[in-house]
């Protein structure tokens, strides 16, 4: 499969849940292009577990996307009510209640196999005709998407595999240091420290310091 990075995020126009609460229609990546960056994340199930704690995960760091001008999105194969209703239902009961970020309906799978985490296959069998092997659910996926609508960082886990969300805010720092500057950011490199020029003389000046 080729990778998406440094390609055009795959447009959508689906239904949304916005401000934990509005049931909306036609909502589409494309109209934060020129506007804003992007953290867009798959997660597998509503009324699930790993998930509502990256989803409450995002929530508490909302701000410090807000200041770096990301706007946060979250995408999972459920239908739009299913998104409301857990987000009527508290944190103590298992809900996601006062997640304030859109949730997007991915009910027809095209978002998720566009940005190439949907799970499970079609298969065809010369008695039973096509069946579907395993659920069609998304994987855990982050695409950070620059104000281009260029896709820059992606990361894809497993069912079982939380995502830490300090590393997206890292991501986010790096590419916007990228931009500004135009430094490259070294393994492990966090904002405030020093990056380095694309070149030999770059190298050798931030390995001697």
């Amino acid at each position: 499969m080729k990778t998406l990075i440094s390609k055009k995020a795959p447009d959508f126009n689906s239904s949304a849940v916005l401000n934990g609460k509005n049931i909306v229609q036609n909502f589409s990546l494309e109209q934060f292009f020129g506007k804003k960056y992007v953290l867009l994340f798959f997660y597998p199930k509503d009324f699930t577990f790993v998930c509502p704690t990256e989803i409450y995960a995002f929530q508490e760091k909302i701000k410090e996307f807000e200041n770096r001008n990301v706007q946060i999105i979250a995408v999972s194969t459920d239908t739009e009510q299913s998104h409301w209703a857990w987000l009527q239902i508290p944190k103590e009961k298992g809900g996601i209640n006062g997640v304030t970020y859109p949730i997007v309906s991915d009910i027809n799978k095209t978002i998720s196999y566009d940005y190439g985490v949907l799970s499970g296959d079609f298969v065809f069998d010369k008695n039973e005709g096509l069946k579907v092997n395993g659920e069609l659910i998304a994987y855990r996926g982050l695409f950070l998407i620059d104000k281009k609508g260029i896709i820059r960082h992606l990361l894809i886990n497993d069912f079982p595999l939380g995502r830490n969300i300090n590393e997206s805010i890292r991501m986010v720092d790096a590419i916007q240091h990228y931009e500004k500057s135009g430094e490259v950011c070294p393994a492990n490199w966090k904002k405030g420290k020093k990056a380095m020029k694309a070149n030999h003389s770059g190298i050798i000046d931030y390995f001697s310091s």
